[in-house]
């Protein structure tokens, strides 16, 4: 080695140095920063698979872009799934966060964190139009078979109030709830009201009864996450009531 000059071996490991970079070995500082997002796409207009193309949108997909974006992210991966898989995703990292028209509950705030309040929304009952079914009150649809999507508010609502007195049917999404309620199979289905509204727009059903519940939407994050929740929360307050909201809502509720 005497003799040689000591820049060598330094220029020969900068060049390696380089060399393992640019063949993306390691980190060069440059990764996406990337929000992965659950949620459950088959309740329009909050989410829901685009008919021309199958990608998933609606309100709360626009609105958690919108939030990702004022955050810092780069992305958004959103990925779909059974509802009442979405908080079992979320407490094993396979999601950051959770956007699903999901009502904030007691029971749920036990196991995950919420955001504030963005949507409020009630229960609606929802017959064929031909199915001549008049409902005035809960009661009336005692004896009646009645569908809902498992792990629902209006799950949970029907079970305690009509449980004993009715065949409640669940399923694992509102549009296979509405399809059998097209089929026959079941009388009536239970469901939150802008959803509803949306269905008797889509299919030959119709919103008969409306169960005041008050619910209120929240975006669940892992519990214990305070950096994520604080920076959602921040991002939201910005955007709600903004011209960036009401574009949204225009958008997706025609008003």
């Amino acid at each position: 080695m005497k003799g040689k000059s000591p820049y060598i071996g330094v220029f020969i490991a900068v060049s390696l140095l380089l060399a393992v970079a640019a063949s993306g070995c390691i980190s060069t500082g440059t990764k996406e920063k990337v929000l992965v997002v659950g949620t459950s796409a088959d309740f329009p207009p909050f989410e829901y698979k685009n008919a021309s193309n199958g990608q998933i949108t609606g309100f709360d997909i626009s609105l958690i872009k919108l939030i990702a974006k004022k955050m810092g992210y780069d992305k958004v991966e959103v990925k779909d799934m059974d509802f009442d898989s979405l908080i079992p995703a979320l407490q094993t990292g396979k999601v950051d966060v959770v956007i699903a028209g999901m009502t904030i509950t007691q029971e749920r705030e036990k196991v995950v964190d919420f955001s504030i309040p963005y949507w409020e929304a009630d229960q609606a009952v929802l017959v064929r139009k031909d199915s001549g079914i008049k409902v005035s009150s809960v009661d009336d649809l005692k004896g009646k078979k009645i569908g809902v999507e498992k792990g629902t508010t209006g799950a949970i609502y029907v079970k305690k109030h009509l449980g004993n007195s009715s065949t409640i049917k669940e399923y694992p999404t509102y549009v296979a709830a509405t399809e059998a309620l097209l089929n026959g199979q079941v009388d009536a289905v239970v469901l939150d009201s802008p959803v509803a509204k949306m269905f008797s727009k889509k299919y030959s059903v119709e919103i008969v009864y409306t169960i005041k519940t008050g619910e209120h939407y929240g975006i669940a994050v892992k519990k214990g996450n305070k950096k994520l929740l604080d920076g959602i929360n921040n991002a939201l307050k910005g955007i709600m009531n903004s011209p960036e909201w009401n574009k949204l809502v225009e958008e997706y509720f025609g008003s």
